[in-house]
């Protein structure tokens, strides 16, 4: 086997990170070469860059069906999430202790709730399905008298399983006075899925620039009209005086072309996402039989992630071998993918420890081509077959 270097790379890892739209970049250089003014400035450079800020929230809340001033730029999901939990914790104060979330969480969101947890708050994990599905009517059986918070992911990044927001949402508002607020992490669900904040019952939305072909360190945070909400960060009071700190203008220039964009092309694009989905799923069990599907089926799960494991193998030895082919894939979550220990998402499935240590995220964009996926599937059979004299026997 001789390994090439001279194909372009296939890039398979998009719930990591997006490459940005040409536009974005273009846009992004024109704000950091002549309209760097800062939006809280007094004079006309400032002006200008409040304008364009104004401009991009509008963008974004127009994608979940929100109004302008529902918008709050922040770093990214990671800190939106934070700021969703602490917030709403402080909002309601000392007497509500309990908060709701799922198994199959973002460590943004499972990090943020173990520490709750070190605080003397008692969180219920509520468990999900072979399908990665938590079961509405087990999370509203959880709220008690002083549950001031659910926090449900909208699309599972390890797996892409779509939970049930809707109706989660649908059923905390029926609970009348004992309703606690609803955050919904949809950072891998937004543009890639009607969202309608109002329809859903959702307080408090997650969503970040980086995944969606905009640029990193840039996100927002929904906070519906009229809920109370506390600051993460103090200081000078900027975004309507709830997250204080220069606004990073190119970013949410860019964050907000990347939203426009997606308005325009999204129902094509996920229709085509759906397409390379299926030719992926196909080819992998064909050309790997024994290969374990642990995404869900298509009607309940997002269009651009598939997640696989490989019983014998080493997560990290495949994605090692995969880019030694230039292709470029995941063991999961970017945010823990570093961490040699079986994934908490699929062991949460009800999996053993060979799958979630053999598991392999598959992660697409509007970029992916159908040549991409056929050349995926094709260094995957090599990968494996080269890598099966050390492949581990089940016993």
């Amino acid at each position: 086997m001789v390994l090439s270097t001279s194909a372009a790379p296939v890039y398979m890892d998009n719930s990591a990170t997006t490459r940005p739209f040409p536009e974005v970049i273009d846009a992004m250089k024109t704000v950091y070469a002549e309209q760097f003014g800062n939006p809280s400035s007094l004079h006309r450079m400032g002006y200008e860059a409040e304008k364009l800020v104004s401009k991009a929230r509008r963008s974004v809340a127009a994608l979940i069906g929100a109004a302008e001033d529902e918008i709050y730029f922040t770093s990214g999901g990671t800190e939106s999430n934070n700021w969703a939990i602490f917030g709403s914790i402080r909002s309601a104060g000392p007497r509500y202790k309990h908060v709701i979330t799922s198994a199959v969480e973002h460590p943004s969101v499972l990090a943020t709730t173990e520490y709750l947890e070190q605080l003397g708050y008692r969180v219920s994990v509520v468990p999900v399905g072979r399908d990665g599905r938590v079961d509405p009517d087990e999370v509203l059986s959880l709220v008690e008298d002083d549950t001031c918070l659910v926090s449900v992911i909208l699309v599972q990044n390890e797996i892409g399983s779509i939970e049930p927001c809707a109706e989660i949402g649908a059923g905390l508002a029926k609970l009348g006075p004992r309703r606690p607020r609803f955050h919904v992490d949809a950072v891998q669900g937004f543009a890639r899925m009607d969202i309608d904040v109002d329809k859903w019952g959702v307080d408090l939305l997650s969503i970040s620039a980086h995944k969606i072909h905009g640029p990193k360190g840039v996100g927002a945070l929904y906070i519906k009209k009229g809920v109370p909400m506390y600051p993460l960060l103090f200081g000078g009071g900027q975004e309507q005086g709830l997250r204080s700190g220069t606004e990073n203008v190119p970013g949410i220039v860019g964050f907000g072309l990347a939203c426009d964009m997606w308005a325009q092309f999204g129902r094509e694009a996920r229709r085509k996402l759906y397409e390379l989905r299926q030719r992926l799923v196909s080819g992998i069990l064909e050309a790997v039989p024994d290969a374990v599907l642990n995404s869900p089926e298509p009607d309940k799960a997002a269009p651009h992630i598939v997640n696989f494991s490989f019983p014998g193998f080493r997560g990290e030895t495949i994605v090692n071998a995969l880019e030694q082919r230039n292709v470029f894939v995941s063991t999961g979550s970017a945010c823990s993918s570093r961490k040699s220990k079986p994934s908490p998402v699929i062991l949460a499935l009800g999996m053993g420890q060979d799958e979630a240590l053999s598991a392999i995220r598959f992660s697409m964009s509007v970029f992916t081509t159908v040549e991409d996926v056929d050349t995926t599937v094709s260094a995957l059979a090599d990968a494996l077959k080269q890598l099966a004299p050390w492949r581990r026997r089940s016993t």
